[in-house]
């Protein structure tokens, strides 16, 4: 059964996107760098360049385009109890590895706490796990967000997180950080528009240094971030 869908236009919509999906909302995804870390300490990832390398990657045939098509199906399916538990489990299934799964489950289920100060029954209609795209579509759906809006401001979020973990690790000065982000954009976009247009059955990656990077991460000697 669907749930209703309660709008947020113009400034309140916006203010609750760059509230939920801001670094400040308390998800714990800090304390995660998706194998990053794992790369870095290889020498995969040594500087600038090769953090966009990497992140362009995950963005167009990695684990950031997986949750983006994921997260547009979740917020097309009308808060659908059955349809958003199909997509959690394709979701978890779609993970190369198991600390990917614990990140994913915790921060979902972070983010569904989180959001509980914005009373909705879609909140009552969610998996437990509850991977963290399909709560962020879920819920930005039953809001009624816009879903490029939304789909834009999760990537920019992944991406932002991924280059704090490069400027620590790498490390990377604010500034280069920032001429990589900016660097982006046109990736962004174009992994907005890919998502839409990615049916749940064609989902998958080819990539694969960074799932062999998330997999490597359980066994580093020494680690920071627990993914």
């Amino acid at each position: 059964m669907a749930i209703p869908m309660t709008e947020a236009t113009g400034g309140a919509a916006l203010q609750r996107l760059m509230t939920w999906l801001s670094p400040a909302f308390p998800v714990g995804a800090f304390a995660y760098s998706a194998g990053l870390e794992t790369a870095i300490k290889t020498g995969v990832v040594a500087n600038a360049a090769a953090t966009a390398d990497w992140l362009r990657g995950q963005l167009r045939h990695g684990n950031a385009a997986i949750d983006a098509a994921l997260l547009a199906e979740a917020h097309r399916a009308g808060g659908d109890p059955q349809r958003l538990a199909e997509l959690a489990g394709l979701c978890l299934a779609l993970c190369p590895s198991r600390q990917r799964i614990a990140e994913i489950a915790a921060v979902g289920d972070s983010f569904i706490a989180a959001a509980r100060a914005w009373p909705h029954p879609i909140l009552q209609a969610l998996p437990a796990p509850c991977p963290y795209p399909i709560a962020v579509g879920a819920v930005a759906g039953a809001h009624g967000l816009d879903l490029d809006d939304t789909l834009t401001a999760f990537l920019l979020a992944f991406c932002q997180s991924q280059i704090s973990v490069a400027i620590r690790l790498v490390p990377l000065g604010q500034t280069a950080g920032l001429t990589v982000l900016a660097g982006l954009e046109p990736d962004i976009a174009t992994a907005v528009s890919m998502a839409k247009s990615r049916a749940p059955d064609d989902l998958g990656t080819i990539s694969y240094a960074a799932d062999v990077a998330a997999m490597a991460h359980e066994t580093l000697e020494s680690r920071i971030f627990r993914s």
